[in-house]
């Protein structure tokens, strides 16, 4: 989804946006071209529900570090499959 849809789905501005992913608190976007960014959606949903579920900052820390190794690992399943 793109960067307005995820701040209409958190209620957040942009400058807040991106003051969490520099905390760790939201995941980073994926590049989708040369200017052009979006994030999974159920990433986003996850950091969502975890707060929800009353999560606190270093355990949204940790699932969105998780959420990221999840896309490595995704990306390393592509990767060997179009390799073989």
């Amino acid at each position: 989804i793109d960067k307005h849809r995820v701040c209409q789905k958190r209620g957040d501005r942009n400058s807040k946006l991106y003051a969490d992913i520099g905390e760790g608190l939201c995941t980073k976007p994926v590049k989708i071209g040369a200017r052009g960014s979006r994030w999974p959606e159920y990433e986003i949903d996850a950091v969502l529900h975890a707060r929800m579920a009353g999560a606190s900052d270093d355990e949204i820390r940790a699932l969105v570090s998780r959420l990221h190794e999840l896309r490595q690992q995704q990306f390393a399943t592509v990767k060997a499959q179009v390799a073989a």
